[in-house]
């Protein structure tokens, strides 16, 4: 087997950077929800979310390389819209019945273990060991983390929430499709405003004046801009260097940094075992993400790319 050069190994590192820079914009999702306006619904804010940076990486990716749209699957980018709409309507109505801490983690929680079982079953690639290391200490972190909350268990809550990840899981796998043969804002914005067509019947009669409202417009333009458009380019950017596996784990820096903005911005108290979740979190990613020997590159490199 062939070793990896050094312009690799930092393509991964640059790669595992920019999904943890989406990740950590995706950890202000759930708390955005919770100051939009009470009268917003999760199916709106969801179908919002994707019209707004659907428009907006379509116009961004258009004034940057209009070819590139050219090359694009069809096929790929319809699938990819209905599974990113399927997690929109998931993940938003899944928070909203079982708490935004619990629907958070059970969705980008599961994620992971949906990613990796789908690759293996589709393309008959088994995730290294180093994947399942860090996997592993970043669902415990999870759990910790969620076990630091007063909570209630809504049955109907967490199912929606794990097909959040199950949608997750295969619009990546979308992406790292399309991915091989156009640009990554070119992907995201595909993908997105097919997303926001088919979520489209959701906003179509539905009072939105709550957009109107001063938090409701922020809210509106902080989820649609930075939680999706730069967030989703960064994440197609980093999916292109490294395997679906790989970057749904890093995603979960999704819950630790939601976590920290609890703390650090609305004022929230971490328990002890909260505190050792934000640790095995940033444990697994810190594994998952740093460079390794050249020697263990060329062991895992079919393992983790590809």
């Amino acid at each position: 087997m062939v070793f990896m050069s050094g312009n690799n190994r930092n393509s991964n590192l640059s790669g595992c950077l920019f999904v943890i820079a989406a990740a950590v914009l995706w950890g202000t999702t759930g708390t955005s929800q919770a100051l939009a306006p009470a009268a917003s619904t999760p199916q709106e804010i969801g179908a919002l979310r994707l019209l707004v940076g659907g428009v907006l990486l379509a116009g961004y990716s258009l004034a940057r390389n209009r070819k590139s749209f050219k090359r694009v699957s069809v096929v790929q980018g319809v699938a990819g819209g209905i599974f990113v709409a399927a997690y929109q309507l998931c993940f938003f109505w899944g928070v909203s019945l079982t708490g935004v801490a619990v629907g958070t983690m059970v969705g980008i929680g599961s994620a992971p273990v949906f990613a990796g079982i789908l690759d293996s079953l589709l393309f008959r690639r088994q995730p290294s060991a180093r994947w399942y290391l860090s996997t592993g200490l970043a669902l415990a972190g999870c759990l910790f983390l969620t076990l630091s909350e007063s909570i209630e268990i809504h049955i109907i809550g967490i199912i929606l929430s794990a097909g959040a990840g199950l949608s997750y899981a295969l619009y990546a796998i979308c992406m790292k499709k399309m991915l091989a043969s156009a640009t990554a804002e070119t992907v995201a914005a595909t993908i997105f405003c097919f997303g926001a067509l088919f979520l489209f019947p959701f906003l179509a009669g539905a009072d939105l004046s709550w957009v109107l409202l001063p938090n409701g417009l922020l809210v509106t333009i902080h989820l649609g801009l930075f939680a999706t458009a730069v967030s989703y380019v960064f994440f197609c950017k980093g999916l292109g260097r490294i395997s679906v596996p790989t970057a749904v784990t890093l995603s979960l820096a999704e819950p630790l940094t939601a976590g920290l903005l609890g703390v650090l911005v609305i004022g929230e108290r971490l328990s002890a075992a909260g505190w050792l979740g934000l640790s095995l979190i940033l444990s697994g990613l810190v594994i998952l993400a740093r460079p390794v020997s050249k020697s263990v590159l060329s062991k895992v490199q079919d393992k983790e790319h590809g």
